[in-house]
């Protein structure tokens, strides 16, 4: 069995996708994963988000919080961040951590967010496509094309596997086929099918890929 197998969740009536279950074991796992470059990794994300003091932002599949608290002090002072996530098990344990940041968690699915329109200035999502059925994607995307504003700002960063025909063997061996074979190169047109238009695409070393994309202000 794949390590990254026991790290899953119990079966969710909210989701068809694949949660976390214990939410430490993640944590320490991608330590480990990101071999201690998983801070500098996810403040690079911060920067291409945009996020800037007093901006309201979402994070989708924001798992144990992590990039949220990052994104917390961004958008500091006057912003706000909001964590949504379909396992309550890792919500629970983001919400433990959020100290006096201005974070708030949710449980909650990509593809039905409970949240009104055009309510948030930027989305960010991290680590949390490729765990999303590939056939509610598209669906999930325009979720988040829904709830930005007008001229708002979606990052989305996931998983790059390695090129090498032995590195994805290992990823596969370790976290199992969905991360092994997971199609990153696929993002750009997940954002601009849902009206999205993209800005830049590119890595942040050592594992992401990441497409920048807005929101037109004007929806044609």
């Amino acid at each position: 069995m794949a390590l990254g197998r026991l790290l899953h969740g119990d079966p969710q009536t909210i989701t068809r996708g694949e949660t976390i279950g214990p939410a430490r074991a993640y944590e320490v796992f991608t330590a480990v994963f990101f071999g201690g470059r998983r801070h500098r990794a996810f403040s690079r994300l911060v920067e291409l988000s945009g996020a800037r003091p007093g901006d309201k932002v979402l994070d989708v599949g924001c798992g144990t919080g992590y990039l949220t608290r990052l994104v917390a002090a961004a958008v500091a002072p006057g912003g706000s961040t909001v964590g949504i996530d379909p396992s309550p098990t890792v919500v629970g344990y983001a919400r433990s951590k959020a100290g006096g940041s201005a974070c708030s968690y949710e449980t909650g699915v990509a593809e039905a967010l409970e949240v009104p329109d055009a309510s948030f200035d930027v989305v960010v999502t991290s680590l949390a496509i490729h765990h999303i059925p590939a056939d509610v994607r598209p669906a999930a995307l325009r979720e988040m094309f829904r709830v930005l504003r007008p001229g708002g700002r979606l990052l989305l960063a996931d998983f790059r596997p390695p090129r090498s025909r032995l590195g994805r063997h290992l990823i596969g061996v370790l976290t199992g086929p969905a991360m092994e074979h997971n199609p990153v190169d696929l993002l750009d047109g997940l954002a601009a099918g849902a009206g999205f238009e993209v800005r830049a695409r590119g890595d942040v070393r050592p594992h992401l890929r990441y497409v920048q994309a807005t929101r037109p202000e004007i929806v044609r």
